[in-house]
């Protein structure tokens, strides 16, 4: 039996993961090994997943978090190496653009053991993003390539990266389609008892180009607050978000009437709440698509985004922070559809695409 060492430690790839590993666990060929590294540590980022997502235990939590991305890459890099050693992987498998990808990446590379990239061929084109880098780096060091849309496949080929690429559709879509009308039945919140389907907005910001901007926050903050005087606004608060809204003294913006400011939210319940709502504001790439999975309009707090095809459909739309109206353009935003002419993340078997891949290249 092979085995297979898979590297986690954020939000959205505890929920890819549960996916894959189930379809690795169910084909009856693979050992997997899981390695937390601890990148999400609060229990709302992290346990809630793998207790809801019914994960296997990590057989390793490094609990490695906290610190600049150096700082934190390089702790997870040198925990990582003897983990490799002691397990012996045939193959590293590593999801979309964190530090735990890259660390795991650049572990494995060293140690000479193939790695596998889900998520592979994504850009942005803007190497500010840490998660640009990452994610360039990671696929610039993959044997196999799992590219979750054509777009994603193009990128690679201009990189000159052919070999190992394979377009299997994105598993977060099977994650979509599998619990998505669980969490619908089952996890609504007692929140969602109060405010009627369709009837609020959903406002998701974490990432640093937002969280770490005072002008930006600003921005975000005014507009989510002035928005809240006309429709509820439903306001998840990542820590990182919190702890800087404490510290630039924007705290006291977020308690008005209509805004809803709550802890963090397990998978299930982002999924109702998500299909509930009239929009969707975030900076999130995973928010982004789960919004067109549920058909949902999306504003992105971003220049630019991964996801682009999105854009394309109609069903995203860009928002300059600094210069859009971004009061303007939700207003308009709430009620519209886009184009559902094709659909680009595949059929929803994305797993098991991954595994007979990797199946494959390991009876090579």
């Amino acid at each position: 039996m092979k085995k297979i060492l898979t590297i986690v430690g954020a939000r959205p790839q505890f929920v890819k993961a549960a996916m894959l590993s189930n379809a690795l666990c169910t084909s009856g060929c693979f050992n997997e090994v899981i390695v937390h590294t601890g990148q999400h540590y609060d229990p709302s980022m992290s346990d809630v997943f793998f207790r809801q997502l019914s994960i296997p235990a990590p057989a390793h939590a490094l609990g490695i978090a906290g610190g600049g991305h150096g700082e934190m890459t390089g702790r997870m890099l040198c925990a990582l190496e003897p983990v490799m050693l002691k397990e012996e992987p045939d193959f590293v498998l590593v999801y979309g653009d964190t530090n735990s990808t890259i660390a795991g990446s650049l572990a494995a590379a060293k140690l000479h053991i193939p790695i596998a990239h889900v998520e592979a061929g994504l850009r942005s084109y803007n190497r500010h993003m840490p998660e640009e880098v990452n994610r360039i780096l990671t696929d610039h060091m993959s044997e196999l390539l799992f590219c979750p849309t054509e777009n994603a496949v193009q990128n690679l080929k201009k990189e000159g990266i052919v070999s190992g690429v394979h377009l299997v559709g994105d598993i977060m879509f099977d994650a979509a389609l599998h619990f998505g009308q669980i969490a619908k039945d089952s996890f609504k919140s007692e929140l969602q008892q109060q405010l009627a389907a369709g009837e609020y907005i959903l406002a998701t910001i974490h990432r640093q180009e937002n969280t770490d901007n005072p002008h930006k926050l600003a921005a975000i903050v005014h507009a989510l607050t002035k928005l809240s005087q006309e429709i509820p606004v439903v306001f998840p608060l990542h820590p990182r978000t919190r702890d800087r809204l404490t510290e630039m003294g924007f705290g006291d913006l977020l308690r008005c009437r209509g805004m809803y400011v709550i802890e963090p939210l397990g998978y299930l319940e982002m999924l109702a709440i998500e299909q509930g709502a009239a929009l969707i504001i975030t900076d999130s790439g995973g928010v982004q698509k789960e919004a067109y999975f549920f058909q949902v309009p999306c504003l992105t707090l971003r220049d630019q985004t991964e996801w682009g095809e999105l854009v394309d459909m109609g069903w995203n739309r860009l928002v300059d922070v600094l210069n859009d109206d971004i009061v303007d353009v939700c207003r308009n935003s709430i009620g519209s559809r886009g184009s559902n002419n094709f659909s680009p993340y595949g059929r929803g078997d994305s797993a098991q695409e991954i595994v007979k891949h990797i199946s494959a290249e390991l009876s090579k």
